[in-house]
């Protein structure tokens, strides 16, 4: 008998949980009514630079400045910056140009005026960083004895 009304409380009190959970779900602004948002509520989105290119003394500026914050990023980890500064110079420039090639208008404004990285900046950062440094020849196995 304790069975019967235990199993008769436990079905009582589930569907009393999910007949509260149910209406404590419901919205009161989610309603059939369709009507558009206020002009308060609306924000507008400039379009003016999605179709706008780059000038070439901003790319020039980008160029310069993305390479000096490269070379100062890497150098600062560095064991012997005097010795790294040519290399990590070179590959630091080469990263630079080849991002520069497909620099858009918003990447270039957000770099170099509101000081910050993009993530199609770092997209291209790391696509540019992985063509700059495969470009080297990799070391060949030594010859011994004469054989290839």
């Amino acid at each position: 008998m304790k069975k019967k009304s235990f199993i008769k409380s436990m079905c009582v009190s589930f569907s009393l949980a999910t007949v509260l959970f149910m209406v404590g779900c419901s919205d009161e602004k989610t309603s059939t009514d369709k009507t558009p948002a206020t002009n308060s509520e609306k924000v507008p989105v400039s379009h003016t630079l999605l179709n706008s290119t780059v000038t070439s003394s901003d790319k020039q500026k980008f160029e310069h400045t993305f390479e000096n914050q490269c070379v100062q990023r890497e150098l600062k980890n560095s064991a012997n910056p005097e010795n790294d500064k040519v290399r990590v110079g070179k590959a630091c420039e080469c990263i630079a140009t080849f991002m520069m090639k497909d620099l858009t208008a918003i990447e270039a404004e957000k770099f170099l005026i509101e000081h910050e990285n993009a993530q199609s900046l770092t997209i291209k950062y790391e696509n540019a960083a992985y063509h700059c440094l495969q470009q080297k020849t990799p070391p060949t196995a030594p010859h011994l004895f004469g054989k290839p």
